[in-house]
């Protein structure tokens, strides 16, 4: 069981123990990411993560690394275009200077101009990087078409957006969008109450402010083409989901799993070992708070390509016309509860859980509820989500790579109508 303790400003700190470990996970997660940019802003919210760990008034950024390093500990950050968390894990009995590390970090950050200049650099290398890796990109480029507005922008921002950044517009904008409301610290493992009480004091003095609400988006289906010098040509199909306080989400990772979860999924048989036309295809899901999305992604030669999304287009359409069976049903929601089940042996596993959780949804299920969840879907509701996702209206398509004539790919998107 977890504990949910709320700040009269307003930020929470979410707590699970977990006695029988030596180690804790702490985690600052922020409901801010590059959704909330606005024009000229686009990758703020990925800047400040980067110059979180650039120094701060008390320690240079050499100096925080040598001060984890000292304790034996991990601590990274990741933002997405709805979040933003910084976090640390440890042993339990260094977990007080891991939280006073990341709380420096979070609340004395100089944002240097100069440091902000190199790591500009560092950013600018990083979107090359994603450039250079095909199987990121093809689905990037899908996501900025299919959900047109800030939802869609990538998280990363772009060269122009970046360059007229500077250390003072960062913190300009962590101080209007980093607000009370907005931040949930998860921490889970083994602690006292030394460490709450040290977060605690902390995060109370933050003060209270007001945003506007967030804008909404909606999926709308796009058929977008990139050439590239590529070895394979990369593909990726896409439909809507669904929100990520669906009732009907636990149904809709099972549908996943079965179509392209794992190594007995369909289009896994199908495509790779039955006909052997690419090395990997999976399925997977991506949910916002007012959208999602369902999506499958391979890699094949340019020479097999049509075989290739034939043979994924046949699997859906006998997903959704003709049902699963209880076997397959079975067989899916097993490696879910399994994986589940195993992740309860991390306590980083558990602080991300906990803090997505309640970022999100206002509240974590325990991994019994969750089991539960998963045990009371049936083959009809996942026959009904999928004759509701899968429409062939809506599929939309990326390609890239070594492409032919761009006719034949929009008419397999115009065909599905």
């Amino acid at each position: 069981m977890y504990e949910l303790i709320t700040f009269p400003n307003g930020v929470r700190l979410a707590l699970e123990r977990v006695s029988s470990v030596r180690s804790a996970s702490v985690g600052i997660w922020v409901g801010v990411g590059s959704r909330l940019e606005g024009r000229g802003e686009e990758g703020s919210a990925h800047f400040i993560e980067h110059m979180l760990f650039k120094g701060t008034g008390k320690s240079t950024a050499a100096r925080l690394a040598e001060r984890m390093d000292a304790i034996g500990g991990q601590i990274n950050a990741f933002t997405s275009r709805e979040s933003t968390c910084f976090y640390a894990r440890v042993l339990d009995t260094h977990l007080r200077e891991a939280v006073d590390i990341l709380t420096e970090m979070f609340f004395d950050s100089l944002f240097d101009e100069a440091e902000t200049a190199n790591e500009r650099g560092v950013i600018l290398e990083e979107i090359d990087m994603y450039r250079d890796t095909p199987e990121d990109l093809v689905v990037e480029q899908l996501l900025t078409r299919c959900f047109p507005g800030r939802l869609g922008k990538p998280v990363l921002g772009s060269p122009s957006s970046l360059r007229s950044m500077t250390g003072g517009s960062l913190r300009a904008f962590k101080e209007r969008e980093y607000t009370p409301d907005r931040i949930v610290i998860s921490l889970c493992g083994s602690f006292d109450d030394a460490v709450t009480d040290q977060i605690r004091e902390r995060f109370s003095s933050m003060s209270t402010s007001e945003h506007p609400a967030r804008r909404s988006s909606r999926y709308t289906p796009s058929c977008v083409l990139k050439r590239k010098s590529t070895e394979q040509n990369h593909f990726c199909l896409m439909w809507p989901g669904l929100p990520a306080d669906s009732e009907k989400r636990f149904a809709w990772q099972i549908m996943s799993m079965i179509l392209g979860g794992g190594m007995s999924s369909r289009l896994f048989q199908k495509v790779r070992e039955e006909n052997g036309l690419c090395y990997s295809i999976g399925s997977f899901t991506s949910s916002f708070s007012d959208t999602g999305m369902f999506g499958i992604s391979t890699a094949v030669g340019r020479d097999t390509e049509e075989k290739a999304l034939t043979l994924i287009r046949s699997e859906i359409d006998r997903f959704r016309d003709d049902g699963i069976d209880q076997q397959e049903l079975d067989r899916a929601r097993e490696l879910i509860k399994s994986g589940v089940i195993l992740s309860l042996e991390s306590t980083a596993s558990r602080m991300n859980r906990l803090g997505s959780s309640v970022l999100s949804l206002g509240g974590c299920l325990t991994p019994d509820e969750i089991i539960d969840r998963f045990n009371a879907v049936t083959v009809d509701d996942v026959c009904a989500l999928s004759r509701e996702t899968l429409a062939d209206e809506a599929q939309s398509l990326s390609a890239l790579g070594r492409l032919s004539d761009p006719a034949a790919y929009r008419a397999l998107v115009r065909e599905q109508a």
